[in-house]
This record gives C-alpha cells, structure tokens and sequence, in this order.
C-alpha cells in the first residue's frame, strides 16, 4: 500500500478520536499512543474526503488495520462524526473565532464505522472471514458481512451461510443467517436456518492449556445455538429439531420441538431430546406434541 491515515482510538473501543482526516504520515505529529491503539488506513490509488458527508473513501485496494485485526476490500469508506465534548464548544465559539475552530475541525472528528467494499477479507492471527461487502460498526465491534459464498474459518471451525454473517471478534461470536453451518475439523456439523457459534473466553481457554487440554491457546469452540430447521450430524449420528444448543466438549446436543434421532436405520422421534454424541446414547424426553416413538432395526441392535 502507498499511502496511509492513522486514526487514534481511545482505549474503550466505544469513544474513539481521530487523529487527523487528512493527515500525511510523513508530516504527522507524533501519535499520541498513550489513549488506545491507531487504527491505520492503507490504500493504493485515490483518496477522497467529502466534507458534506463525512466520508474518507480510498481506494484501488484498501486496508484498515488496528491491533490484530485487519480488514482488507477493494474499497474501504471510514464514516466520521463529531466529538460529542468538541462539538458543543465549537456551537459556542464567537465569531472572531471561527478561523481556529476551522482549522480546529479535523481533528475533532471521530472514526465510528468502516464500510467495506469489494472481495473483503477480515482476519486476525486466528480467524479469517471473506464477503463481498462488510461494515465494521467501531462502537459495537462488530463486523456484518454479506455476498456470496461467505465464510468464516477458526483453527476449529468453518462457518457458512447463504444471506448474513455477524463477526465479534471481542466475544469470540459468530452468527450466521439463512442456511448457516458450523464444521468442526473432527467432523462434527451443526445446520439450521440461524445459528450463533460461541468460542471459549480467554481465562476458559487459558484453563484449558493450564490442565493440558489439547488446542488450549486457540479460540476452540465452547457451543452453538440453532433456531429453524437444525440439523447436528457426527459421523455416526444425526439430530434434527426446530432449535437446540451443542456443546462442542462434551459433544452434548438439546433439541426441541420434533425432534428426530437417527443412527443408522434406528430412529426415535419425541418433543425433546437430550443427544450424547460421543457414545450415541439419546434421552428422548416427553412433550406435549406427541408420544415418544422409536424404530429400531434388528441387525441395528448393537449399536
């Protein structure tokens, strides 16, 4: 990348500052770190600033970067705003002022979302994403991706889906929408129209590594929830309900609402069901829908 804008972040992702909209690095100040990381822009062509708007646009290839997370697209836009302590102050000033509150104005703006446009890419030192277009909300930190063909991969998992993908990188969530899919690299898959794959926190996965789990430094899987349609498939199994939790350590799975459970040709049907993925043992529990029914083959008994 050619060129780049540095924004300064305060530590709290909610009430960043801008360092300067249309700062040069070469000439810059000294950035301030001593408040938060910067958030770096990178860009290869143009670089467009509409005052009216607000907007950065910068393009032919675009990058923002802040800590660990990067987000690359063909065309990156940084949405600015006011400094909510700056811009009751700047209503205030007298007019003989109004030169110093001018060239006073860049520097009270803030970075709040960044659109992305174009083969978006996000990553960090684990996870990676891909869509056709994203937007990073700075105040929420999330990132919502849409396009086709979106994925998002962790050392563990491989999560798809067919209309909108949201990203929080802060809380290890990842929640797809429409036709969403989670796969584990030992072969496990949850489906269902929505589900949301929650990853273990860091004093979890530091426990983890402390006891001698295996993979205890990565982001591992700790459940997914599914609503609409779910479908959790092991080698050996397959569950399907209308929603339900799994839990990725124990390879525990509860489903509601008709439930269905299938082993080779056996199957049992109810309104709940508690699903022991591991040893295929199914807890079929009673509901108002119906009874609990079940088939089971005789050369199938055995397993």
């Amino acid at each position: 990348m050619r060129h780049f804008l540095s924004f300064l972040l305060a530590s709290s992702i909610v009430a960043p500052s801008l360092y300067s909209p249309m700062a040069n690095a070469a000439s810059a100040a000294p950035q301030d770190r001593s408040h938060g990381e910067v958030v770096h822009l990178y860009w290869k062509k143009e670089e467009i600033y509409d005052r009216n708007r607000q907007t950065v646009t910068l393009t032919g290839g675009a990058r923002a970067q802040r800590g660990d997370i990067t987000v690359d697209a063909d065309v990156l836009i940084g949405y600015l705003r006011h400094k909510a302590n700056t811009k009751a102050h700047e209503t205030q000033s007298a007019p003989d002022d109004e030169a110093e509150t001018s060239n006073s104005n860049s520097s009270s703006l803030e970075l709040y979302r960044v659109e992305a446009r174009g083969h978006v890419h996000i990553y960090n030192r684990q996870d990676q994403g891909w869509g056709d277009h994203g937007l990073y909300d700075v105040d929420k930190a999330v990132m919502v991706m849409t396009g086709a063909n979106m994925k998002f991969t962790t050392p563990h998992q491989l999560l798809t889906a067919k209309d909108l993908v949201e990203y929080y990188p802060n809380t290890h969530v990842t929640i797809g929408r429409g036709n969403a899919s989670v796969t584990t690299t030992d072969g496990h898959r949850v489906v269902g129209d929505v589900l949301e794959s929650v990853g273990l926190s860091d004093r979890q996965k530091s426990q983890n590594a402390s006891h001698g789990a295996p993979n205890g430094e990565h982001s591992n899987l700790d459940r997914a929830y599914g609503w609409g349609h779910v479908v959790i498939r092991t080698r050996t199994q397959t569950a399907t309900g209308d929603r339900g939790v799994y839990l990725f350590g124990p390879q525990l799975a509860r489903l509601i609402g008709h439930v269905r459970v299938t082993q080779g040709e056996n199957q049992n049907n109810g309104s709940q069901a508690i699903v022991d993925m591991k040893t295929g043992i199914s807890h079929m529990l009673p509901g108002t829908e119906s009874p609990i029914q079940g088939l089971i083959v005789p050369n199938e008994a055995n397993q």
